[in-house]
């Protein structure tokens, strides 16, 4: 009986060993994908993979180097978008322009809502078409949400009501979409997976 046990316990102890050997194996594939795309300046795809490297096993040495290079490389995202993002922006709706009505429905606002970004803040402005008067709403600082240090989430803002916003540009740089993917309350962060706000729009100045 004791032999048994035995055997069945020297088992498992390779299966563990095993396991925890095909995750280093697949970890350390992750890592040198991640460090290929670093040396093409494929800055998103590599933060994508270093994130992953990071959190399969994170208290070994390709853990820990790829958490500091997720770091790393959201800053230099982060500073790239904050760049292209600088100016004024006008709010075409919570759709694509090329959606259904939403081009029709833009051409007859009275009034447009316009966002400008300018070095880390964000104002939010109501202008009058006709008469062209500007009305400031609010200004916001830019606050990176930053919950999670090992996910590749570089390009979401918190606000001061507590939604978060991911923001991506397109390829053409002249169109901005916001995404709300969570809220943040005293009783802490609620993700929203389905049915999200969304914001759209277009480079103005």
């Amino acid at each position: 009986m004791k032999n048994y046990l035995l055997i069945v316990l020297m088992l498992l102890s390779i299966g563990i060993k095993a396991q925890n050997d095909s995750k280093v194996i697949f970890q350390k594939n992750k890592y040198d994908l991640a460090v290929s795309y670093l040396k093409k300046s494929d800055f998103v795809n590599a933060l994508d993979q270093f994130s992953i490297a990071s959190r399969i096993k994170p208290e070994n040495e390709i853990g820990q180097e790829s958490l500091k290079k997720v770091d790393t490389l959201k800053e230099i995202l982060r500073k790239d978008i904050l760049e292209k993002v600088n100016g004024t922006w006008l709010f075409t709706g919570d759709k694509p322009i090329w959606a259904v009505n939403v081009e029709h429905e833009f051409k007859e606002k009275k009034i447009d809502k316009l966002v400008e970004v300018s070095g880390n803040q964000i104002s939010f402005y109501e202008q009058n078409r006709k008469t062209k008067e500007k009305k400031l709403i609010k200004t916001e600082d830019i606050v990176y949400y930053n919950s999670d240090p090992s996910d590749a989430l570089y390009s979401a803002i918190i606000l001061s009501n507590g939604t978060i916003w991911n923001c991506t540009l397109d390829e053409t740089k002249s169109m901005l979409r916001a995404i709300n993917i969570a809220k943040k309350s005293e009783k802490g962060v609620k993700k929203i997976y389905e049915n999200n706000n969304e914001a759209f729009y277009k480079k103005a100045l």
